[in-house]
């Protein structure tokens, strides 16, 4: 059975895993790093997809930056994996919608990310979430000697209660 919950330590060597085995130039202009996964996200901004025991996937939220007052409402998705041997079984709306749900029960009005133009896989993830495009940076990176465009997209929150 799938579940989401907050990621635990144990869990490490497994997010470890699916960044290995999930990145691509079409999903990251970032190639994936060496260290262990915690050593470089904090824990407590990490939800894990536990299909029986396995880590099946994850999605990082938290503060958006700037660390501001003004912008306190904003929450901001920094990244989402699926296990390739997990996907199409909804692992990954699970865990945006678990995202959109963290962010709102901690008072988040807003929650944004960036996806990368020809990732059109997760751009239709995110517009089923109920995400739409607010801006697009043209040729942002430039990855494999290819200009990307970066697409900012977002979701507005109804207020609890309303």
């Amino acid at each position: 059975m799938l579940t989401v919950r907050p990621a635990a330590p144990s869990d490490d060597p497994g997010l470890t895993r699916i960044d290995a085995l999930t990145w691509t130039a079409e999903v990251s202009p970032a190639q994936p790093r060496p260290e262990p996964f915690l050593d470089r996200t904090p824990v407590g901004d990490v939800l894990v997809a536990d299909d029986d025991g396995a880590v099946a996937g994850y999605v990082i939220v938290g503060a958006a930056p700037p660390a501001i007052p003004a912008h306190d409402h904003v929450r901001y998705i920094g990244g989402l994996a699926v296990h390739p041997g997990h996907t199409g079984r909804g692992v990954g709306r699970a865990l945006v919608d678990a995202a959109v749900a963290r962010a709102r029960d901690s008072g988040g009005r807003k929650v944004t990310l960036r996806v990368l133009g020809p990732n059109t896989r997760a751009r239709e993830l995110y517009r089923r979430c109920g995400f739409v495009e607010e801006g697009v940076l043209r040729a942002e990176f430039v990855v494999d000697g290819v200009a990307v465009d970066d697409v900012l997209m977002a979701r507005h929150l109804a207020p609890p209660g309303g």
